[in-house]
């Protein structure tokens, strides 16, 4: 893991860049293919109806929604993090009123000069699960957000080791990428309750009745291919917000491993993430206040420990985060190789 780190952070940069711009515009080709592709549809089972019934020529469905498609790609970008902050009940530190505020502060500014980066902005979700996330588009406005818990359970060093993993994602331009995929996620999951209803009230595949019998070689033809594109465009509204969920699970996962390795470099102390990550395993109960969008941005899987606990296809597939088990040996094997660098004894 460590080799990752010695990676240009520019060509680390540049990728979630490429990748940042990839997402938005499968984001509006997925909803143009299925406005025009709603719009075909609609055509071919109108085109044979009589001629006073009505003709699908305009494709007026395809244009609402990539209009739609590209402002909602576009507010994403814009309000995001403060959607993100906004829905875990996030409040801002302007001014610490205990010692466990004047810390976290303190520890923030300390890591984010290792890290060289701006100072983000310092947020506390009042939740006694301890954990911690990262949203904005760049370092100069990013933020940081830690739980009530973790600053309950945490010492200064693991604190350190947290706010350094988080740094991690703010340096590598993870946040933009992350944050756009829960925004758009949240986005694909609005738009998709909003066609059910529409499609539950029916659509008149028919056309204008009288003439589906007697629609000759020309409706022939055209009925095996609606058919298929009528299927298939079903089925892509019903997967639409599973794969979006999927994929930003599948960004997350990749991204985490490379955050702890980051942490470790930043603190010189990668045993120090490893204990904070076993505390933070150990939790008793899931968060309340972090829901399913803003999941993937955590240091660990806010939502419940039991697929983060094993490994394998189906843990893959659905959990939010890398097996914490396997973070945390690889941190502890970093910590030991450390020490026995520098010729000290392992506990």
């Amino acid at each position: 893991m460590s080799d990752d780190t010695s990676l240009s952070l520019f060509q680390q940069q540049e990728a979630n860049r490429r990748r940042t711009v990839l997402l938005v515009i499968g984001f509006v080709a997925f909803f143009a293919w299925l406005g025009f592709g709603g719009d075909y549809i609609y055509y071919l089972s109108t085109r044979d109806a009589p001629g006073t019934a009505y003709h699908h020529v305009f494709p007026w469905f395809g244009i609402a929604l990539t209009v739609a498609a590209l402002l909602t790609a576009w507010y994403a970008y814009a309000t995001g993090p403060e959607k993100v902050l906004w829905s875990t009940g996030a409040r801002a530190v302007v001014d610490p009123t205990d010692p466990q505020e004047k810390q976290l502060v303190n520890v923030v500014e300390e890591m984010a000069i290792a890290a060289g980066v701006p100072r983000p902005h310092i947020w506390i979700v009042d939740d006694p699960d301890p954990n911690a996330f990262a949203t904005g588009t760049d370092p100069l406005h990013a933020h940081i957000a830690v739980t009530r818990g973790l600053l309950e359970l945490c010492n200064r060093e693991e604190l350190q080791a947290v706010v350094g993993h988080e740094l991690g994602h703010v340096k590598n331009l993870d946040v933009r990428l992350m944050t756009m995929l829960a925004a758009l996620v949240g986005a694909i999951a609005l738009m998709h309750d909003g066609a059910t209803r529409v499609l539950r009230g029916g659509m008149n595949v028919g056309g204008g009745g009288g003439g589906g019998s007697r629609g000759g070689g020309k409706k022939g033809g055209a009925g095996p291919l609606l058919v298929v594109l009528l299927v298939v465009w079903i089925v892509s509204w019903i997967l639409a917000p599973i794969i979006a969920q999927v994929l930003a699970l599948a960004v997350s996962r990749k991204r985490e491993y490379l955050a702890d390795a980051m942490s470790a470099q930043f603190t010189r102390n990668p045993l120090a993430l490893a204990g904070a990550l076993q505390k933070i395993d150990g939790a008793v109960a899931p968060t309340t206040a972090i829901k399913r969008g803003a999941a993937h941005l955590c240091i660990a899987d806010p939502l419940g420990r039991r697929l983060t606990a094993h490994e394998g296809l189906f843990a893959d597939a659905l959990a939010t985060h890398p097996p914490m088990a396997k973070r945390i040996a690889i941190l502890r094997g970093m910590g030991y190789a450390q020490l026995k660098k520098e010729g000290g004894s392992v506990a």
